[in-house]
């Protein structure tokens, strides 16, 4: 017998919502991962300016992403590195040319024009550049660098619920500068109306220190535990570490000689479960990459481009971190998705919509990316091959 309409339309809206016995997603809540837009549109134009925001906006994004940092005079704007040198045009201009100075970053000893020396005024005559030669360069110059507020403005005027997902840059550093973040950024969140767990925020950072100081003000605000390394071996999968990639600069400051892998153990797990409600880890914690090696033990390059890079790699099997992040109660948003063919493992092809599916499957609760679109069509993809 042919079903009704009405009981067509149930059925099928009973399966998008997980019913008619359909298993619910390996998410932490069992639904979709959230797709973050890293430094907004970065892989369009010019990383963290108020262009990027909008076209990450624009393209659907569940969530954008400032790095916050602090000016001169206090004011939070977006910026991956306190060090302008690095993402924009401040070489060009001459005015600054006696500001450019040698500083410790988190013990990284630098070269160039750090924000900390500029007011706000000063930061909004340079330009954002784009981070990587592969990506549009007609940009660069063009689009002014964004300020925390500025965010929230466009979130605000958006009429969408999109999430905004801070990350406190470098905290001992600027304390150490004397314009220290968490307060500042902690009020603006408020003034915005958002300062309970329910609100369209998540807070991360790779120092522990930065946020316990704001869950002892009382922020109930969702924080995620940054979790870095500085590589993988090819030749083995196994990731490295060596400073500044190798542990929390407060830590490395406090003498704790812990190592960011100690966070994915159990232990460490549960302790970051204390403080946080869920994990920001490499992608490579999740699933690492191994190259080919030839009858001497040497790398081999597989596509034969003269380089040895993630091409020229396979996938490992997953890790149980995922599981294991879940089992604690912990959220798992790793980082950073691209759809450079450079930075994609050879069994890919290529093609980045199957590292996203993979991910997915995995039971990943959000993902970090520079292609917002691409993460969000691999996304529709595996739902809809999953019956979801």
């Amino acid at each position: 017998m042919k079903k009704t309409v009405t009981a067509v339309t149930a059925a099928a809206a009973l399966a998008a919502c997980g019913g008619s016995g359909q298993a619910p997603l390996p998410t932490l809540d069992g639904k979709p991962a959230l797709v973050v837009a890293h430094r907004g549109a970065s892989g369009y134009i010019p990383e963290q300016t108020v262009e990027a925001y909008a076209k990450a906006i624009e393209q659907g994004a569940d969530a954008i992403e400032p790095d916050v940092v602090s000016t001169k005079d206090g004011v939070l704007i977006a910026r991956h590195d306190p060090n302008l040198a690095f993402s924009t045009d401040v070489a060009d201009h001459p005015e600054f040319a006696a500001r450019k100075r040698k500083l410790s970053v988190d013990g990284d000893v630098q070269e160039g024009w750090f924000a900390s020396d500029f007011t706000l005024a000063e930061i909004k005559t340079l330009g954002g550049i784009s981070t990587d030669a592969e990506r549009p360069q007609q940009y660069n110059g063009k689009y002014k660098i964004a300020t925390v507020q500025e965010i929230i403005d466009m979130i605000k005027k958006s009429g969408r619920n999109i999430t905004i997902y801070p990350e406190t840059k470098n905290p001992t550093f600027h304390r150490q500068q004397g314009v220290p973040l968490e307060d500042k950024l902690l009020a603006l969140l408020a003034n915005a109306g958002w300062s309970d767990a329910s609100a369209p925020v998540f807070i991360q950072s790779f120092e522990p220190g930065s946020l316990k100081y704001m869950r002892s003000k009382g922020s109930k605000l969702k924080m995620v535990q940054l979790i870095d390394a500085d590589d993988v071996d090819l030749k083995t999968g196994a990731l490295t570490y060596a400073a500044p990639y190798d542990r929390p600069y407060d830590w490395a400051q406090s003498g704790d000689k812990r190592l960011f892998s100690d966070m994915v153990t159990p232990a460490g797990l549960a302790e970051i479960k204390t403080y946080a409600d869920g994990i920001g880890p490499w992608k490579r914690y999740i699933v690492s990459v191994k190259g080919t090696l030839d009858a001497s033990g040497k790398l081999v390059d597989v596509n034969g481009d003269g380089k040895i890079n993630e091409t020229d790699t396979t996938t490992l099997a997953p890790t149980t971190l995922v599981a294991d992040a879940h089992k604690a109660g912990l959220f798992v948003h790793p980082y950073t998705f691209r759809n450079e063919k450079r930075r994609l493992a050879g069994n890919y092809k290529g093609d980045p919509v199957q590292e996203y599916k993979q991910f997915y499957a995995i039971g990943v609760d959000g993902l970090f990316t520079d292609f917002a679109d691409t993460a969000l069509a691999a996304r529709a993809e595996y739902l809809k091959e999953t019956g979801r």
